[in-house]
């Protein structure tokens, strides 16, 4: 540059045309430290040099080149220079840093275009990032951009869940406006996560992600149709539903609100039974020597479904008092046929008189085929129940069928001739086998029954038919006095059934031992009037058929009289054996209507103020405003859904002194279930051998197996092929009506092995294992008993007035007078509820007359054990404090009970 004025410039110029560019300068960047090359090229042209800011670039620091135009035949020059990082750094003017060709020829000079050179740089940081919305469907989406600082300026992209976004494939989307991404109208397809790309020529940034939610709001359906009136006479109820699925909540929307059950109530017309009317006069004497009288179903004639009369509506006599010519003609067959009778009814009477006499004069009283039978060997009996009021029936106030027939077949085990108390082996070993006895007994003909019935059926294993007492053959009248007294004992434990006379005090009823009780309140039934009220469960195998996957949670549970109309919910417990996780179980309350029809109450989730359940681990408290059958239903939403079971082992020697039996039980976790099993296992002398364990059985189709383990090798032996055995999933899943699951024999090398040490283990595959550890002695002597059961309720099945509650009396009116009215600390009934883990549902309470005592009701039902009356202290003076802290203006005392957390405080 310091020779600028010894440039070209002042070169005489000479004939010819002005230089033209054929390529000028471009502007450039300068990335990183790298520098730029500026180009150009002229024809004709004698010399180019490169002016920048106005000076010359030294002649050196140029690099040209000269070739001829073939097809004008003039001279082209190309030129170029290289410009560095820190000559553009250096330069400091009012414009960025520029640079320009100047071409020489013999006419002239011509200048090419400044082109600038800049360092190219970009930013890390956003100036703004885009920010995460929550939207509703079809609203309007607008996620700002602004990139960061750069030269050349960056260029934006969209990225959707790391996708890059094509606004021309969508014409909903508009990214054009500012670098900004606008959707006109949110669908659920565009949730998701975006991201705003900047780049040029030097590097490329992400901004953060903005998460983007389109959410739907719960919308109603339809009301479905009101049902029919649930009373078949008089005063009942409808009711009708519509579900929250149009549409159903997405992405968090809101639940709809309002009721999703609503019930009315209905009068149904009650039938009336049709009656008759008054006979008619009797008509003139006919030709045939009769005379007829009518008369009519009329008064009232049947209407509403109402029964027919009964009878015949025309009646006929003989109207010429046996003077009839007919009449005698007719006269002579019947004394015909009536000595006929007569004869033939004394043959019956002489068969019958060869027959019983035959009958009496033998020994034994049983027909033995084989003389082996009076050796202790396997012969086959006949044996026939004997009528209602025998004291040999297990239940003497069951009605025995005398018109249907049962056979059992199977090996019977006389282990002495004098006593001949039966029992079938074959049963312990496969206990779907079918058993075959017949039994005839002398005692029962001594005792007078000489009607009896023969039973056609399959027995249950190891047991013999409901209702009938297990034969035996003649026995000592020692034994025969201590066989009778067992059956009486095993009667009046078996019985699922409670009843007491309630008043206006109220009271707690329950089923001993099987976790069923109901709770009357005080007030519930009006003053000076009591009632009769019974608690039931169904021994029977339950009328209710779960549809589809349904299965039944627990017993099917009765409570009356029906006709008792109580003034406040009277609280049900009934056991269950789901473990009640909302995302795997789907739970419903039924009740069986007059006409025998099951029909659901609600939902244990659903929101309704005709009943309340709640849901606790191991049992479902329903508030009930009237009684009648219940029973808890299951669905399972997933294969995770686990059913609780009760996992029980029972033993007993067999016939054979040698053998010793194991019989292994999965029965559903409630105790009345387990109830049953124990019966049976006290009429076939079975011993519980451990501590019953709980397994988790999922509903996830995979099956049961049941093995012994860790038999002694050189002490016992377990029977071939009954190691193991495996249990279909569903005979698991739906509660067979027959709980043995396994049943296993293992002989003793010896007599002198009294002691038996095994493992027992139940499993489901691809699921949940229990071991139970068997040490047990075979003599009766040294065994160690473990209790059944050991629940404080089993002495006490009906509690009646103050004694049955928890909370004395005074206390609890001191509660729901401070509670049922809301006050100004805010200290009303739905902190009480709160505090005792009731939040669902809250209308139920809300429509009674004392909210607080339901609750407190409900309390009652669900600590009927342990009476936990320190929780429920502390909880309240929890209350007390917590709302007494904000304010220190004074207010006027309210007369509330100061509640200590101590027992003593209640």
């Amino acid at each position: 540059h310091e020779n600028s004025e010894a440039l070209p410039e002042s070169l005489p110029s000479a004939p010819g045309t002005l230089p033209h560019f054929l390529e000028e300068p471009d502007d450039s960047y300068i990335i990183k430290s790298n520098p730029i090359v500026l180009r150009c090229r002229a024809v004709p042209a004698m010399q180019i040099f490169f002016k920048c800011n106005g000076e010359w670039v030294h002649q050196n620091e140029h690099v040209s080149h000269e070739s001829l135009d073939e097809a004008t035949g003039l001279k082209v020059r190309e030129v170029s220079i290289n410009v560095t990082r820190q000559q553009v750094e250096d330069f400091h003017g009012p414009e960025d840093y520029w640079c320009q060709c100047v071409a020489w020829s013999h006419l002239g000079t011509s200048k090419s275009r400044k082109a600038s050179v800049r360092i190219a740089y970009l930013r890390k940081n956003f100036e703004q990032d885009p920010q995460g919305k929550e939207v509703p469907i079809e609203g309007m989406i607008v996620l700002h951009c602004r990139p960061p600082e750069g030269v050349p300026a960056a260029e934006v992209e969209w990225l959707k869940n790391e996708e890059p976004i094509d606004s021309n494939l969508d014409e909903n989307i508009d990214t054009r406006a500012d670098h900004n991404l606008i959707i006109r109208q949110a669908r659920l397809s565009d949730s998701g996560n975006y991201t705003c790309m900047a780049a040029n020529i030097v590097a490329k940034r992400r901004s953060l992600s903005a998460t983007v939610v389109v959410y739907v709001n719960g919308g109603w359906s339809s009301w479905t149709e009101w049902s029919s009136c649930n009373a078949r006479c008089g005063r009942g109820w409808q009711k009708r539903s519509r579900t929250c699925t149009n549409p159903a909540p997405l992405n968090g929307g809101a639940f709809c609100e309002g009721m999703s059950v609503q019930k009315i109530t209905c009068t149904s017309l009650c039938p009336v039974d049709g009656s008759w009317e008054v006979w008619s006069e009797w008509s003139v004497c006919s030709p045939e020597c009769e005379h007829l009288r009518v008369r009519e179903c009329a008064a009232p004639a049947p209407r509403n479904g109402g029964k027919h009369c009964e009878g015949l509506s025309q009646e006929s006599e003989n109207c010429t008092e046996g003077l009839c010519i007919q009449d005698v003609e007719r006269g002579a067959d019947v004394a015909l046929y009536s000595g006929l009778a007569a004869a033939v009814l004394a043959v019956a009477v002489l068969a019958l008189g060869v027959t019983l006499y035959r009958r009496s004069q033998s020994e034994y009283g049983v027909d033995v085929i084989d003389s082996s039978a009076l050796t202790g060997g396997f012969q086959t009996f006949n044996f026939k129940t004997v009528r209602q009021g025998n004291s040999l029936l297990l239940n003497s106030s069951l009605q025995p069928e005398l018109t249907v027939s049962r056979t059992y077949s199977g090996p019977i085990c006389l282990q002495d001739p004098l006593d001949k108390e039966l029992m079938t082996e074959s049963s312990l070993f496969n206990p779907l086998a079918d058993i075959k006895v017949k039994v005839q007994s002398s005692f029962m003909v001594s005792l007078g029954v000489t009607e009896r019935a023969e039973f056609h059926g399959k027995a249950h294993p190891g047991t013999f038919p409901h209702g009938s007492p297990r034969p035996f053959g003649t026995l000592q009248a020692r034994n025969k006095a201590m066989f009778i007294q067992n059956l009486a004992s095993i009667s009046s434990t078996s019985e699922l059934r409670s009843t007491a006379l309630f008043g206006h005090l109220g009271g707690r009823l329950v089923v001993p031992n099987t976790g069923v009780s109901l709770l009357i309140p005080h007030g519930a039934i009006p003053e000076e009037s009591s009632w009769e009220i019974y608690l039931a469960i169904t021994q029977k195998e339950s009328s209710l058929e779960p549809e589809g996957p349904e299965v039944l949670l627990g017993p099917e549970v009765s409570c009356g009289p029906p006709e008792l109309a109580v003034s406040t919910p009277c609280a049900l417990s009934i056991p269950h054996c789901a473990h009640a996780d909302p995302q795997h179980w789907s739970i419903h309350l039924k009740r069986r209507t007059q006409q025998g029809k099951w029909e659901e109450v609600m939902s244990v989730e659903e929101e309704t103020t005709s009943c309340y359940c709640l849901l606790d681990p191991y049992a479902c408290h329903i508030l009930l405003n009237s009684f009648g059958t219940y029973a808890l239903i299951g669905e399972p939403i997933s294969d995770c859904a686990v059913r609780q079971l009760k996992v029980a082992v029972f033993g007993c020697l067999s016939c054979n002194s040698l053998d010793y039996n194991l019989r292994v039980y999965c029965v559903d976790n409630t105790p009345c279930a387990f109830q049953e099993v124990v019966s049976d296992e006290r009429l076939q002398g079975g011993q519980l051998l451990e501590e019953p364990k709980l397994l988790h059985f999922k509903g996830n189709t995979c099956s049961l197996q049941i093995s012994v383990l860790d038999v002694p090798p050189f002490l016992w032996r377990i029977k071939p092929f009954t190691a193991c055995q495996e249990v279909p999933f569903s005979r698991v899943w739906r509660g067979s009506p027959r709980p043995l699951l396994g049943a296993f024999s293992l002989e003793r090398f010896s007599p002198t092995t009294t002691q038996l040490c095994c493992t027992v283990c139940v499993r489901q595959l691809q699921g949940h294992e229990q071991l139970l550890h068997v040490q047990t002695s075979v003599l009766e002597a040294e065994r160690e008993n473990i209790p059944f059961f050991g629940h404080e309720d089993s002495a006490f099945p009906a509690q009646l007035g103050p004694k049955a509650f928890k909370i004395p009396r005074s206390i609890r009116q001191r509660i729901c007078a401070t509670f049922d009215a809301p006050g100004a600390k805010g200290k009303d009934w739905q902190l009480l509820a709160q505090k005792n883990s009731i939040s669902r549902n809250l209308s139920f309470f809300a429509t009674q007359s004392s909210p607080s005592a339901v609750i407190l009701d409900l309390w009652e039902a669900r600590h009927q054990h342990d009476g936990d009356l320190d929780s429920l202290a502390c909880a309240l003076e929890e209350i007390g404090r917590t709302h007494s802290k904000p304010s220190e203006v004074p207010e006027p005392e309210l007369d509330e009970p100061e509640f200590p957390c101590s027992r003593k405080g209640l």
